[in-house]
């Protein structure tokens, strides 16, 4: 009989079924009730965001639509009043990309520099700056408010969308050089050493090398930078005007209104909507996002 043929035909019989032990069931059972808390208001809102007010009053909360219908979902985007403005979420959807794009552009590109520069490029007082950095990281973002508004109405931004810009961009510095000074801290030296004896020199280095390696890891900054300055409701309220508004504070023009009839199905088309961008980043990245905190992650 030959023994090759045999073993590469490989083992034969059924395929092991796992035990349904205590330890399983805890854990599938654990999943699946904390799955359920978080996807249930989810569900809520987007059933009742479809459907219209005569059927939402019937109180039905968690029951599917009965007639589907759209009608809140335009009414949220381009109709409704937010203020003194009555063109929905248009505009504040507008103001949101338009302070988005260059926040998110310019913190990530002066954190990775920094990052690089203070895990391979030491000189005196690096360790003092990296040091400010961290603690800048760490205080409440309100007890800056009065000293920006300062700092902004001095050079002339107070109001405006790239006063905001600034402040974003500023803010979001500490946290981004503490994650790629780690990614970077964690690339061999001597890679580092090599490309300067061939004659590479600082930005040759980070645009050559460093950059095509630290791909997953500006996923994460993305991600986190995209996340935090969509979502952001305190700096917009307090650094704009309402004409330049981003969509977080039209969203609460509109759920906190006190006139008129409450428009529930609106209301929650008015969330989704404001919410649609930052989840279509991070489900489509999602897989670079964990490696790349994974490869960032605080090392020595």
């Amino acid at each position: 009989m030959d023994k090759s043929n045999s073993l590469d035909d490989g083992p034969r019989g059924t395929k092991p079924h796992r035990a349904l032990t205590r330890r399983n069931i805890l854990v599938y059972g654990t999943l699946t009730i904390v799955s359920i808390y978080y996807l249930l208001p989810l569900y809520v809102m987007i059933v009742t965001s479809l459907k219209g007010m005569p059927e939402i009053r019937w109180g039905h909360l968690l029951a599917p639509p009965l007639e589907i219908t759209f009608q809140p979902w335009v009414k949220a985007w381009s109709q409704v009043c937010t203020g003194l403005n009555c063109d929905g979420l248009s505009r504040g959807f507008g103001n949101s990309v338009r302070i988005l794009i260059p926040s998110t552009i310019l913190s990530i590109f002066i954190a990775s520099v920094n990052g690089y520069a203070l895990s391979k490029w030491r000189f005196k007082g690096s360790e003092l700056i990296f040091t400010v950095l961290i603690i800048g990281a760490f205080i409440p973002y309100q007890t800056m408010l009065y000293p920006v508004v300062i700092i902004l109405r001095e050079i002339g931004l107070m109001g405006s969308l790239w006063g905001l810009v600034l402040v974003h961009t500023v803010f979001g510095m500490p946290i981004l050089t503490l994650i790629f000074r780690n990614f970077f801290a964690s690339i061999p030296q001597e890679l580092h050493n090599a490309a300067r004896v061939d004659g590479a020199g600082f930005w040759g280095i980070y645009f050559h090398i460093m950059l095509p390696m630290a791909v997953p890891v500006f996923v994460v900054a993305t991600i986190l930078q995209v996340t935090g300055i969509w979502n952001d409701f305190l700096f917009g309220v307090v650094y704009t005007e309402p004409a330049d508004y981003p969509m977080t504070v039209q969203l609460n023009n509109i759920v906190n209104a006190v006139q008129g009839v409450k428009e529930y199905n609106v209301n929650m088309a008015a969330t989704l909507i404001s919410g649609l961008l930052p989840l279509t980043v991070y489900f489509l990245s999602g897989k670079l996002f964990v490696r790349g905190l994974t490869s960032a992650s605080i090392k020595g």
